[in-house]
């Protein structure tokens, strides 16, 4: 499976977790020279000021820490 796929997968649970708080998570896309994803922040979460927090501390941590490939995660 690409690393695309896998972000797509590893983000399932997260976005359940995110959508339960009114919020939701998009996948956009993945550099692989930065190893960044990149991701849209959905309803709830937009203007929310916890929101960076479940950036980080949610969606980065979780996929980093199941794909090694990927070593930022960034809101766009």
């Amino acid at each position: 499976m690409d690393v695309e796929n896998r972000i797509r997968e590893v983000l399932v649970p997260i976005k359940e977790a995110i959508q339960q708080d009114g919020g939701d998570v998009e996948f956009v896309s993945y550099d692989s020279l930065t190893k960044t994803v990149y991701v849209s922040l959905l309803g709830a979460c937009v203007g929310c000021p916890a929101s960076m927090m479940t950036l980080k501390m949610g969606v980065e941590r979780s996929i980093r820490q199941q794909i090694p490939e990927v070593e930022h995660v960034e809101a766009c």
